[in-house]
């Protein structure tokens, strides 16, 4: 059973254990809650016995209160073990799987991330994962709480009379597959209405993300346009999902009352016939009034029950998806990184690499240049083991990246990137990022490096102040130098710098590349740059074209070649010249 609710569910063991437990005590709520019908029928009995008889009533009535007072401390005992079991452990189970989700994706290769929305990935880690606590503690327990204490009802109706047994329970199991039948079709039009909402909610954040050049295109109506489309479908939809749900449970529960009618019926029959008695028929009238609320509760709940497969499923699928692993302590025999004939592709046959060989040497700079879409930003990623190659290997210090742990990896690096990423958080805490027990005045430090002070000191609460969304109240440049700042301050082996300075000013730029080439003494750098007076004091230019490395050596010896590298630095110079 433990394994069961492992699979269908995607539940940690400890939390396959707490939906059993939740179960089990979702069943004795639900037998607990006929107990008093049990006593008011006891109590009628003896009520009338008593009439019969002569005797005072109030004889047994101690014996009733006594036994009210008891049943109510049981349900009450139950009702708490309930919730703890339903609520706390789901919830507990909840957050597990929240970091789960989070610890699978940290471990998952960028090639993941490429095919996959980040609406839909937040999605999953926020709405997904909230639906399914409403399931886990409102639904699934309720669900399997009915179906077992409904059955031993059933069965010990049947027992005390079985036509009349019979005349309360049959509309059960034709109700349940009234429901069931349509489960395929309710599935169906969920994952329809999920998807739609999906494409709606990624309509809405690129929206926010992109007004500035909606705006600044004049394409405001017309993106709102097919926005109000999309929402449209969206709820359309939703309604249609909402209509199949609700024929299909409404159309149970109300066979479901059928029931009352057909044990009414037989009941007065089989009385006016003198086969049963009067307190017989009194125990199933009272039984079927709670016999089928339960039912009915789980009926109604079966949509969202049928939907949280659907998502399930959907995390399944992040669960599954293979990581990148490797060995935690290695030992590289320096920082030399090798490619040695690598192939690479983001998609099958759309190769970005081919047979690319080179060697970027500790204590050097080495510069990938090239046309556009030529693989310099992919081939210096790739370094870093942010994907694995398809064909060759990539080497640090002799050693496999491929076999390295990518955090383990990273500890070695520094990188720089084009587009920069900050956090909703103070600046100072955005450059420690490079190196947490950093102290503060080893951060300012840094700071000063990457010539920080210039703009933080306009700032309200200087390096203390806290940025917007990714850095949205700073200019291009200004988030550049903090993101600089960051690799100064985690002084790594290898240096990964793509289009460093491309957001500076020329004044910036220059005391800014002075840091930087006090940063990499020493260190392997990999430098990705289209303005060739940045590369052109390189110890080595490594020209990559089309996706294979076309030409490599020093500046001087590529211009005296005469070929693309040279083609590329004319074509710079020339539009350099260029004016308005």
């Amino acid at each position: 059973m433990i394994r069961y609710f492992q699979k269908t569910f995607a539940l940690t063991e400890q939390g396959a254990r707490d939906l059993l437990r939740a179960s089990l005590w979702q069943v004795a709520a639900n037998i607990s809650l006929m107990l008093p019908v049990g006593v008011l029928v006891a109590a009628l009995t003896g009520f009338v016995e008593a009439l019969s008889a002569g005797a005072p009533f109030t004889a047994g009535l101690a014996a009733v209160l006594v036994s009210g007072v008891a049943i109510l401390a049981v349900i009450f005992f139950i009702q708490w073990k309930l919730y703890d079991a339903l609520y706390i452990s789901t919830y507990t189970e909840s957050a597990n799987r929240r970091v789960r989700l989070g610890e699978k994706l940290r471990a998952l290769p960028l090639s993941f991330f490429g095919k996959r929305d980040l609406s839909d990935l937040t999605a999953t880690m926020m709405s997904d994962c909230s639906f399914l606590e409403q399931v886990f503690s409102h639904y699934v327990p309720q669900a399997i709480g009915a179906a077992v204490s409904t059955l031993m009802i059933c069965v010990g109706l049947i027992c005390m009379d079985w036509r009349m047994g019979l005349a309360a329970v049959w509309v059960i199991p034709v109700a349940t597959a009234i429901v069931f039948v349509t489960r395929r079709l309710q599935m169906r039009f969920s994952e329809k209405s999920m998807l739609v909402k999906r494409a709606a909610t990624d309509a809405l954040q690129e929206m926010l993300e992109t007004i500035k050049d909606i705006k600044a295109c004049n394409q405001k109506e017309r993106y709102l346009s097919g926005l109000r489309e999309k929402l449209r479908l969206s709820e359309r939809a939703t309604i249609h999902c909402e209509l199949v749900t609700g024929t299909s449970i409404t159309a149970a529960q109300a066979f479901l009352k059928l029931g009352i009618a057909t044990t009414a019926l037989t009941g007065v029959t089989l009385l006016s016939g003198g086969e049963i008695n009067f307190a017989t028929l009194l125990v199933f009238l009272l039984a079927v009034t709670r016999l089928y609320d339960p039912v009915s509760s789980v009926f109604a709940n079966l949509a969202a029950t049928f939907s949280a497969q659907v998502r399930i499923e959907r995390m399944r699928q992040i669960e599954e998806q293979p990581v990148q692993t490797g060995v935690s302590n290695y030992r590289p025999r320096g920082f030399d990184i090798v490619f040695d004939h690598v192939r690479f592709a983001y998609n099958k046959d759309e190769g970005v690499l081919e047979d690319v060989s080179f060697t970027a040497r500790q204590g050097e700079v080495t510069a990938l240049v090239g046309p556009s879409g030529g693989g310099k930003s992919t081939a210096a990623k790739l370094a870093a083991r942010f994907w694995d190659v398809d064909g060759g290997k990539i080497t640090l210090g002799g050693v496999d990246v491929s076999g390295v742990e990518p955090e383990a990896l990273l500890t070695h690096y520094a990188i720089v990137f084009q587009d920069v990423v900050l956090f909703r958080d103070t600046i100072m805490e955005n450059i420690r990022l490079g190196r947490r027990e950093a102290t503060d005045e080893e951060v300012l430090a840094a700071a000063r490096a990457a010539q920080c002070d210039e703009f933080v000191s306009r700032l309200p609460q200087g390096y203390n102040t806290v940025i917007g969304e990714n850095g949205s109240t700073l200019s291009g440049g200004e988030r550049q130098r903090i993101s600089i700042a960051r690799a100064l301050l985690k002084d790594a082996e290898v240096i990964l710098l793509d289009e460093a300075t491309a957001s500076l000013d020329v004044e910036c730029e220059t005391a800014v590349q002075a840091a930087l080439s006090r940063l990499v003494r020493g260190k392997t750098v990999l430098v990705i740059a289209h303005r060739m007076r940045t590369v052109a004091g390189a110890d080595k230019i490594v020209v990559l074209s089309g996706g294979r490395v076309a030409e490599q050596g020093t500046h001087e010896a590529l211009m005296q070649k005469g070929g693309v590298y040279a083609s590329l630095y004319a074509l710079q110079q020339k539009s350099s010249q260029w004016k308005i």
